[in-house]
């Protein structure tokens, strides 16, 4: 169905504006060498009900409807730019991570992981979380989105302020980046299983455990689910680079050589598909196709993936992160008090945890403190966490600006940290010889 020319009118409108701001207030926080995407966010919160709300009501409403065409394919654009931000977070993943401190590498995992997740199963059994459910009602998906949010690292963010600083090429930053990359795949992987659990339950009654019958909610059908999505993380990562190499040398391979920016594209949306198809929530699988495609080799494959992140960031990622800012009601949908007492909670529990960890790995005291400091950075996957879990119905508007805001505040004091320790010229971590530079590739990620 063809849009009218005013619906067309009010499209452009409102993408154009969510891009104007996400870009002008995105530089405007990297030029103060702040996270770009914190000002992103905050571009689309100026255009919601918080400010621009505020001043003009109506306005506001006529340029970003909750309801009709507009409303609808800014949703759309809003969620391609969520799968290609995973496509590129799985490139990101693949092109980082390099052997070497694997002793600092598991044991601030393992301690500054399981620990504050753990801590977070934990308090959501003693407070009461029945004010912070979603539409969905999923106790289940509810607890596990609520532990998550206490344990989440983020690679784009950390990266990208360590980029900023010019520390990337130190150990520091390589163990850092190592620690959060095992993070978010275990965070994406736990909230694929979540989004699983209230898919059928919301219509979407696709899938193994939908199949043969099972009901939302249950044990069975949570085993089912899970073993669905681990299946498919398994045989992705090692059947994904041979059926990549197989299908580039076979008949497909015209189509690689006449446009490869095509091809992997297509490779990511089938991996989607096949997501889908399996009730795994199809960001999972951009994810994964984002792991995959980055073992491709050879200036080709690297040219194309480049180009792809290039749009990808110029347009649709800097307009789903303002859509995440303009969804932020912090005058009608914010419990302050909430807001101070899980935010201490979430940071205190993560950086103690990554603290124990690094000095587990015999890390010193000081060089302990900068770890756990950095890597309480929740950005991109922490947003994630957000709007997919608001989308789900999985929690309500208040939660999701409290976990919006703790995104921030975490990433800005991380920031702010680190910067601190360059200009004294103070040591981000003490070791006994200089460790070799992290190649090229590494600092090209951090500065996308």
């Amino acid at each position: 169905m063809s849009l009218s020319s005013s619906d067309l009118l009010h499209v452009i409108l409102a993408l154009g504006t969510l891009m104007l701001f996400a870009h002008a207030v995105g530089q405007a926080f990297a030029a103060l060498r702040q996270p770009r995407v914190i000002g992103e966010i905050v571009g689309g919160l100026l255009l919601g009900p918080t400010v621009f709300g505020v001043i003009s009501p109506d306005l506001q409403a006529r340029v970003f409807p909750a309801h009709g065409a507009t409303a609808s394919i800014v949703g759309a654009v809003s969620q391609l730019g969520l799968l290609l931000l995973m496509y590129c977070s799985g490139i990101e993943t693949r092109a980082i991570f390099r052997r070497g401190d694997e002793r600092a590498v598991s044991r601030i995992t393992l301690a500054g992981t399981l620990v504050p997740f753990g801590l977070g199963l934990l308090l959501v059994q003693i407070v009461n979380t029945h004010s912070l459910t979603g539409s969905a009602h999923s106790r289940m998906a509810l607890v596990l989105v609520f532990a998550l949010a206490i344990a989440v690292t983020s690679v784009p963010v950390i990266s990208r302020i360590m980029f900023d600083l010019g520390v990337l090429h130190t150990s520091f930053a390589r163990v850092v980046l190592g620690v959060a990359i095992v993070e978010d795949t275990v965070v994406y992987v736990v909230l694929a299983v979540a989004l699983g659990l209230v898919a059928a339950a919301s219509g979407g009654e696709i899938g193994i455990a939908s199949a043969v019958g099972l009901s939302p909610g249950t044990a069975a059908y949570m085993a089912v689910h899970t073993a669905a999505t681990l299946s498919f993380f398994a045989a992705m990562l090692l059947l994904g680079p041979r059926l990549l190499r197989w299908s580039v040398r076979s008949r497909l391979a015209g189509v690689w050589k006449s446009n490869p920016v095509a091809y992997q594209l297509l490779f990511l949306l089938l991996a989607t598909l096949a997501c889908v198809a399996l009730g795994v929530t199809a960001m999972f699988g951009a994810f994964l196709a984002g792991i995959v495609t980055s073992s491709a080799r050879g200036t080709t494959a690297a040219a194309a993936r480049g180009a792809i992140k290039d749009f990808s960031f110029a347009f649709f990622i800097p307009v789903y992160f303002a859509a995440v800012g303009l969804q932020l009601d912090l005058v009608h949908h914010f419990d302050p008090l909430f807001f101070l007492w899980f935010t201490a909670f979430a940071c205190v529990a993560k950086s103690l945890s990554v603290y124990v960890g690094s000095r587990l790995a015999g890390e010193t005291h000081a060089s302990s403190t900068n770890f756990a400091i950095a890597m309480n950075a929740r950005g991109g996957p922490g947003i994630v966490l957000a709007t997919v879990a608001l989308g789900a119905g999985i929690i309500n508007t208040q939660f999701y600006a409290s976990l919006i805001l703790l995104v921030i505040v975490s990433s800005q004091a991380a920031g702010a940290w680190l910067g601190r320790l360059i200009r004294t010229g103070r040591p981000l971590r003490d070791e006994p010889a200089p460790i070799a530079v992290l190649d090229e590739a590494t600092a090209a990620v951090a500065g996308s």
